[in-house]
């Protein structure tokens, strides 16, 4: 038996490095294929966990050919079911003797799920979403991610021009606008000696160093690029910033909880549905770097409030580890293909 997975996407966003992820540690006990979008990067990662994976187009609906080439891989590899990533992929799965599942990590439009057997959730919010669109509810269901970092010793602070001594702030995510990395620089203001780490690439790295300049904290604030070595990242940091402006799920709260790091977000969808304020992580309002700069210089104060946010943390992460969520995947998988367990 075996899954077909399919990933239209090329960027290198947390969707797509999730996939990655997911697909691998899935492979782990059943057979996985992957049919992506052009992206050598991801396509070398599959292909070092053994994952038998092709790359098509991918394009517009009049791309025709991606949805035959699809057929005719499914044919002849006869998975027991083909999981769509995302809109662009589920418009060109096509029917087959296969179960059709649509993996959602956002609010996306239905039209390309139409038919589909099942529908996965990465977070209640959108789950109940599916519903309140009019998808039966008995065809959605919620798995949540997981997360998980590389035992990596932690990377060193003098090579990124940060003293030893100085509280690192680690940010990841794409150089977007709905990352709100802008207020993350505009709140180290406010943060005397703090250092911070933004991990990602995107269309505002140029505009998000010349704000850095004009407030002053240029020498402060280091942009590292894409990376896939994050555990070594997380071991670093004292805390991580997550200041999102849109985020259906979040998986940074996530791996910060796993990598024992206290967590500041801001109270978008995701972030605020996972996080207990206080708790297992800070809460601050969208676009508010005077809250975001109060509430760090508070934790960077209080090594008790560090550990006490890092240890609740610890315990939350335990419902996002790769055993526990592989497993649910391969239990709907068994539902929806009416397979023996």
């Amino acid at each position: 038996m075996s899954i077909l997975h399919t990933l239209g996407g090329r960027g290198d966003g947390g969707a797509e490095t999730y996939f990655t992820k997911l697909v691998a540690a899935l492979h782990r006990t059943e057979s996985q294929y992957a049919v992506i979008g052009r992206h050598d990067g991801r396509l070398k990662a599959l292909e070092q966990h053994n994952i038998l994976c092709r790359t098509l187009p991918f394009g517009g609906p009049v791309d025709i050919y991606s949805s035959t080439r699809l057929r005719m891989l499914g044919r002849s590899w006869q998975p027991r079911a083909m999981v769509a990533w995302m809109r662009r992929a589920a418009q060109h799965t096509p029917k087959g003797p296969w179960a059709r599942i649509g993996r959602l990590g956002g609010y996306y439009k239905l039209s390309s799920f139409q038919g589909f057997d099942g529908l996965i959730a990465n977070t209640r919010d959108i789950q109940d979403y599916l519903i309140q669109e009019g998808v039966p509810a008995n065809r959605t269901h919620y798995i949540p991610n997981f997360a998980h970092l590389d035992e990596l010793p932690p990377e060193r602070r003098s090579a990124h021009n940060t003293p030893e001594d100085a509280p690192l702030l680690l940010a990841p995510g794409r150089l977007h606008d709905a990352k709100a990395h802008d207020v993350a620089i505009i709140a180290l203001k406010q943060i005397p000696d703090a250092h911070l780490w933004i991990v990602g690439t995107g269309p505002l790295e140029a505009q998000l160093k010349t704000l850095a300049e004009t407030k002053g904290v240029s020498d402060r604030v280091h942009f590292l690029g894409w990376r896939s070595d994050m555990g070594a990242l997380y071991g670093a940091a004292d805390a991580v910033v997550f200041p999102s402006r849109y985020e259906p799920l979040g998986n940074v709260v996530i791996e910060a909880w796993m990598a024992g790091k206290p967590i500041i977000a801001a109270k978008s969808v995701g972030p605020r549905n996972l996080i207990m304020h206080g708790d297992d992580g800070l809460l601050f309002r969208i676009d508010d770097a005077d809250e975001l700069a109060a509430l760090t210089r508070q934790l960077i104060k209080s090594k008790n409030m560090q550990q006490t946010l890092a240890a609740s943390g610890r315990v939350r992460a335990q419902d996002h580890t790769a055993a526990r969520v592989t497993q649910e995947w391969f239990a709907l998988f068994d539902r929806l293909t009416k397979a023996e367990v």
